[in-house]
């Protein structure tokens, strides 16, 4: 099983992408996943999306690459005015290279699906617009979305390790959302 995430922001160790982090390590070791992470830094080096260009750099040819091979995906973005993160939604728009592929998009994968931000009513309104968009490219938001206020809660400490029990609960049933989703559709 082959699981991509990505997201974060163009700082280092941002909240979105260490949750990404989190879930693809839950992948990895409680459900033997093979997992890649593409984090803000990554995503930052993109160069903006450019519908008429075909010809992409090594690092679009790699993040597109890896979801067509993927059997699952998760996504984290911070809530940036109630609205997706331009390095994400730009990263998102890239995948319009799969179009034309047997499987577009995020064509019955799971997406399992994370939200940082600086409030709850942004959080809500990021990881709704991010669901809409998942089922536009005919993908499968997991039922649990994790939506964390980062000014109320503080799911890491200084060395970056997962402390908050709840967060790390609603991580955990993320993973095993997106692995028995993955798992289900490999078998049919």
């Amino acid at each position: 099983m082959k699981i991509v995430g990505f997201g974060g922001t163009s700082r280092e160790g941002s909240s979105s992408e260490r949750l990404v982090a989190a879930v693809l390590r839950q992948l990895e070791i409680e459900h033997d996943a093979s997992v890649r992470l593409f984090g803000g830094a990554a995503l930052a080096a993109l160069p903006h999306y450019d519908p008429s260009g075909p010809d992409r750099d090594e690092g679009q040819r790699a993040f597109v690459e890896a979801v067509r091979g993927a059997d699952g995906v998760v996504i984290g973005s911070p809530g940036y005015h109630g609205g997706v993160s331009g390095l994400v939604k730009n990263a998102i728009d890239l995948l319009e290279d799969t179009a034309r592929d047997a499987r577009p998009y995020f064509h019955d994968l799971p997406v399992g699906l994370i939200v940082s931000a600086a409030g709850w009513q942004a959080g809500g309104v990021t990881l709704s617009a991010l669901r809409s968009i998942v089922h536009a490219m005919r993908g499968w938001p997991t039922p649990l979305g994790i939506a964390i206020n980062s000014v109320a809660q503080r799911p890491f400490d200084e060395s970056g390790a997962l402390v908050d029990a709840g967060i790390a609960a609603q991580v955990a049933a993320q993973a095993q959302q997106v692995a028995r989703l993955a798992r289900l559709h490999a078998d049919a």
